[in-house]
């Protein structure tokens, strides 16, 4: 008989070979890694990773990188590109913005913590103050360019990644301003308008806009550098055929980032720009992200064989004894299958401009992405509760409130302990692409109990009649968890679907909104609900065929999500 622990075993091992593939992959060659804090010029507490190749010594500065993320993301995502810097030579300081991961808010201050970055950047006796480059991505482009600002003759070169000069949130680019700069702008870009001020991506060529940057009256040719590198005054532009979010993710985009620094920055370990290993480590960390799955199943299987959770196992159902609770079957399951797909991707749009609009961030809300994913569980939790009756329904049980709360904190609580180890070890958080869980600091936390109640609420009511519609001890196991899986992810694969098929064949997202940024940036927020539903639907569906109850399951779902959520996204109020 296997052990009850075996899968939070299996789970561990799992961490410690991504988080051991990960570390690997980041310190090749010699790199350390380093998690460090700094205090910006008006006393705010930065956040960043310091990445510093062998080659970078007091005596022997190297060139530095300030490396930056987009908005609602954080230091990490921005790996593939510090790797691959690091790699050739460079130190890079791989930074928060304001308001992001572990600096602090609110979000857009200071010039989005650009200024403070290059500032500490350049205090660093190992960086040669002569050959710095700055790269940000989207909203990480407005942060160098506040950086280079606020410090015009502090840095060489830039690359700026699906990201543009002017407004909203930076100067106006010239044919002098920024210093060296190379545009990668996507094919597939769903900011084109925000950004270029063009209503397809593939024709950010001939953006008036563009051209005041570049210094031309006519179409900008991809590829051709156009100015003066000695005289800081070079552009180009590099089309890849991806998406913004996949910029990331994509080994032209950062081939096209590593050459441009090989062009324009001296020294550091030249490397063909196609020689790059960084993805390694997102595969390291997407494993370690699934042995955390792993590891709560089997941390709650275990738990379930102490005394103190007796009651919430069903050791009746085992032998037989005691009939299985019956299900929707036939039309009802094919209702009920549409219904509670589909209505929370309906309702998510309209949910998130609600959410933007009256529920802005505040001191007791402080996160604005977050209140509008508060929004849009409010609004499915009460569709669910008024469709409750029509569910087939179930005996209630009683006595397992307190031991379903108890067993929910204990699973994430060693969950919590996993991440926790593999940072000390490793310098990782669970992650693959924008997926990420990560680490919560103090006023995350504090964040974290605000909206714990009302998420948590959300998944008792949503996963109960979830179980009620479609969960039987009698159904085969694999059929269980793919129903309850497409029951929470197929309306938003089909929404994803439809408008990256629209992007495809249009050339931009279906945006029926004058905002042009709500809706492209909602739709990459809506990427994320498609695996975050499914470990819900995972685990959901583990916990119950343990317990015969969907409470348990809910509880761990409602914790992990919270802080999922709080810890991942950005804080643009004071709390």
């Amino acid at each position: 008989m296997r052990s009850r622990w075996s899968l939070a075993i299996a789970g561990l091992v799992l961490i410690l070979a991504g988080g051991l593939l990960a570390y690997l992959t980041q310190t090749s060659g010699g790199i350390q890694i380093r998690d460090i804090r700094f205090t910006g010029a008006k006393g705010n507490t930065m956040s960043a990773l310091l990445y510093i190749p062998p080659n970078a010594t007091a005596q022997t500065p190297a060139p530095g990188i300030l490396a930056v993320h987009g908005y609602i993301n954080s230091r990490e995502i921005q790996d593939g590109f510090a790797i691959e810097f690091a790699r050739r030579g460079y130190v890079v300081l791989d930074l928060d913005q304001t308001g992001h991961g572990y600096s602090d808010g609110p979000a857009f201050a200071n010039g989005f913590g650009g200024p403070d970055g290059l500032a500490h950047l350049r205090s660093l006796d190992i960086v040669d103050k002569n050959n710095i480059g700055l790269e940000g991505h989207s909203m990480g482009g407005w942060t160098v360019l506040a950086a280079a600002a606020a410090m015009p003759n502090d840095y060489k070169s830039m690359v700026l990644e699906g990201s543009s000069t002017g407004k909203p949130f930076a100067a106006e680019g010239t044919t002098s301003w920024p210093r060296n700069v190379a545009l990668v702008f996507a094919q597939y870009e769903e900011f084109s308008t925000l950004m270029w001020g063009v209503d397809l991506a593939r024709d950010v060529t001939q953006s008036p806009k563009l051209w005041a940057l570049f210094g031309t009256q006519g179409a900008v040719e991809p590829g051709k550098v156009y100015g003066d590198i000695a005289q800081g005054t070079a552009r180009v532009l590099y089309t890849p055929a991806i998406t913004h979010p996949a910029e990331h993710i994509s080994h032209e985009a950062i081939g096209y980032s590593l050459d441009w620094f090989a062009k324009t920055l001296q020294g550091g370990t030249p490397r063909p720009a196609d020689d790059q290993i960084w993805f390694r480590k997102e595969i390291g960390t997407l494993v370690a992200l699934i042995g955390f799955v792993a590891l709560l199943l089997g941390v709650f299987d275990g738990l379930l064989e102490a005394s103190t959770f007796s009651h919430l196992r069903l050791p009746e159902i085992a032998d037989g004894s005691t009939p299985a609770p019956a299900a929707s079957s036939g039309g009802r399951w094919t209702t009920a299958l549409i219904l509670s797909a589909f209505i929370p991707a309906l309702t998510y749009y309209p949910a998130f401009a609600l959410g933007g609009t009256f529920v802005t961030p505040s001191a007791y809300l402080p996160q604005g992405i977050t209140n509008q994913i508060l929004v849009w569980a409010v609004l499915n939790g009460l569709i669910t509760l008024a469709l409750m009756p029509f569910a087939p329904k179930r005996a209630s049980r009683s006595g397992i409130i307190g031991p379903s709360i108890l067993i929910a904190l204990a699973t994430v609580i060693v969950g919590y302990a996993a991440l926790w180890l593999a940072d000390l070890l490793f310098k990782i958080d669970f992650r693959f692409w924008i997926v990420a869980l990560k680490l919560m600091n103090a006023k995350q936390f504090l964040i974290f109990l605000i909206y714990l109640v009302p998420f948590t609420a959300f998944f008792v009511i949503a996963l109960h009649v979830l179980h009620r519609n479609f969960s039987t001890m009698g159904a085969g196991r694999g059929a269980l968890y793919l129903t309850n899986i497409l029951a929470l992810t197929l309306g938003f694969i089909v929404l994803l679907v439809l408008q990256y098929g629209t992007l495809w064949i249009s050339g931009k997202l279906f945006n029926p909104l004058p905002d042009p940024g709500f809706v492209p940036l909602s739709t990459i927020v809506a990427i994320q609900f498609v695996p975050l539903l499914a470990i819900a639907a995972i685990i959901a569906t583990f916990t119950w065929r343990r317990t015969g109850t969907s409470l348990p399951g809910a509880l761990i779902c409602g914790v992990f999500v919270t802080w999922y959520i709080v810890a991942g996204t950005a804080t643009q109020a004071v709390f």
